[in-house]
């Protein structure tokens, strides 16, 4: 049985978690810095410095939200972003973001579905994701549209939540998600169900070498797995292989 925000109501995943995200956006940034102590930031950076050596000059940026991912790959000077979201309430606060900060003629923010990319094949040089693929309705269907839109030879790297496995941090982390986090969350963004939600999906999500096998199984090759923080994001890159069609 599939994670939904709102159990109550008899929706798809995918329109339910436009709903949430269309509710909590106003305050979205404010609350991942805050819930996860500023760290959100750094995880983004690292992941970011793992395409460096690609040099991508057209990036696409999955389950874009506000904008966070796709700023961040500003660093590697590439001609084009285009971040894609099925909120339109996240995608409104991109915009504005982008224009505030002069560059949105390099990031460019469209509506879309991940799990049906309103790309053409081989587009991308690289394609990235954070905190999205949990999201997806199908993962394998939205991981091998991801791989349909990259180049041969291109990148994909999706950051992650993930569980922590060792002790004393698995419990820790485990009460905090379970307890703190969604108290925070309905203080702040007044959707309880949006911060319940999220650490009943990271838990259900499967993460590490199960998330790899399903990476694998939607076409990426040399496939690599990094965990952040005790295990607390992960990294994951894959790529496709050249002369691919």
């Amino acid at each position: 049985m599939a994670v939904v925000p709102y159990k109550d109501k008899d929706t798809s995943k995918r329109e339910q978690v436009a709903e949430m995200f269309d509710s909590i956006s106003p305050k979205y940034d404010l609350l991942n810095h805050v819930l996860s102590g500023g760290i959100d930031i750094l995880w983004r950076k690292r992941a970011i410095r793992e395409l460096r050596p690609y040099g991508p000059k057209t990036i696409l940026d999955i389950a874009t939200g506000t904008g966070d991912f796709a700023l961040e790959a500003l660093a590697l000077k590439p001609e084009k972003i285009i971040g894609v979201d099925i909120s339109e309430g996240m995608l409104a606060v991109g915009r504005d973001k982008m224009k505030q900060r002069g560059v949105d003629k390099i990031i460019e923010m469209r509506s879309g579905d991940s799990e049906r990319l309103p790309f053409g094949d081989n587009e991308f040089d690289a394609v990235i994701v954070s905190f999205g693929v949990r999201n997806f309705e199908n993962l394998l269907k939205g991981l091998t549209d991801m791989h349909r839109v990259v180049r041969p030879g291109g990148v994909c790297v999706v950051l992650e939540f993930s569980n922590p496995r060792q002790f004393p941090f698995k419990q820790v982390y485990g009460f905090y998600s379970r307890t703190i986090l969604p108290l925070i969350g309905r203080v702040v963004s007044k959707d309880a169900s949006a911060y319940t939600y999220l650490p009943e999906s990271v838990q259900a999500f499967p993460d590490g070498t199960d998330f790899l096998r399903i990476y694998e199984a939607a076409g990426f090759t040399n496939t690599k797995w990094i965990p952040l923080t005790f295990g607390v994001a992960s990294i994951y890159i894959g790529h496709k292989r050249s002369g691919q069609d």
